[in-house]
Order: structure tokens, then C-alpha cells, then sequence
């Protein structure tokens, strides 16, 4: 995994009733370290759908938690320098296993939905947005700057993870 990408799986709790989860919780610093969520989102995406590339210039943290459907999430690091560079992390997130996911914002970051069914994604970011001044930086989501480590051609959204 890229440095500070991370997956904190969510104890579901079920009973005849129907399951019960915290989403997240403050005291969970070995997850959150000193991030501080500032807002909420929800998002729902018909089944293809690809919401690529995108970054946060002034440092963005995204937890992302799959709630309907499966999606799969990314992160790649162009940054010159780093010693992950060209690095890409997918993670498959799904209502079957709760996941929250952590993605800072200064990789680039996307998502598809896979399957049959939209995607519902509840997303927590760690600053406010400002529609004046938005903190993102955008790419197409076929962007062929974007490299597949496995392959070193362009990423592509399509192929399966398992290949």
C-alpha cells in the first residue's frame, strides 16, 4: 500500500433486527492519526461508472466507505521523487465487507463501480469544501500518464484486478 492509504475493516454487528456499525470514531488513532473529519458526502453511481483522476493540492484526507454495490477504489503516486512513484494501490470495496478507506489526498485518487447495482459510497473528507476556491486537481480517467505497475502501459479502469 501506498504510505497512508489504509483499510480499517468495520465491525458489523448482527441480529434478527438487521446489523449495526460505527462508521468511524475519534479514538480511532491508530487509523485516523491527527486527521480531523470536517464534512460528510454521499455519492451513488450507476454501474461502469468511472469517477477519475482527481487530487487535493493543499493536502485533502478521503475516507471512503462503500455502503450499496462494489466499487473499486485507487490511488497512484506520480510525485518526482518519491520512492513510491509510480506506485498505483486497488482496493475492492463492497456492502458485503464494510471497509473504510483512507486516501490522502495528494495522490491521485478514482473510482468505478462494478457489478449490476449503483454504487452508494458515504465519503468523509478532513477539510471544509469551497466551491470558489475548490482544492482539486483534475485528470481524465483515461489519462495515459497514469501507468499500471503491473503491466507499464496506461491504467486501465476496465481490466479485472484479479488479472
Amino acid at each position: 500500500m501506498l504510505p497512508g492509504v489504509s483499510v480499517h475493516d468495520i465491525d458489523k454487528r448482527l441480529d434478527e433486527r438487521g446489523f449495526f456499525a460505527e462508521i468511524v470514531r475519534n479514538d480511532w488513532k491508530d487509523f485516523l492519526g491527527d486527521d480531523r473529519i470536517m464534512q460528510a458526502n454521499v455519492s451513488m453511481s450507476y454501474p461502469g461508472m468511472i469517477r477519475a483522476w482527481h487530487r487535493h493540492k493543499r493536502g485533502q484526507v478521503d475516507y471512503l466507505i462503500v455502503l450499496g454495490g462494489t466499487m473499486k477504489i485507487c490511488a497512484y503516486d506520480d510525485k518526482e521523487g518519491s520512492p513510491t512513484k509510480g506506485h498505483l494501490d486497488e482496493i475492492i470495496a463492497s456492502e458485503e465487507k464494510l471497509q473504510l478507506v483512507r486516501v490522502p489526498g495528494h495522490y491521485w485518487h478514482g473510482t468505478k463501480t462494478l457489478g449490476v447495482k449503483p454504487s452508494l459510497t458515504l465519503y468523509f473528507v478532513s477539510d471544509l469544501y469551497d466551491a470558489k476556491d475548490p482544492d482539486e486537481e483534475r485528470r481524465a480517467w483515461n489519462d495515459p500518464g497514469i501507468l499500471d505497475p503491473k503491466t507499464s502501459k496506461s491504467f486501465d479502469w476496465n481490466k479485472p484486478s484479479h488479472k
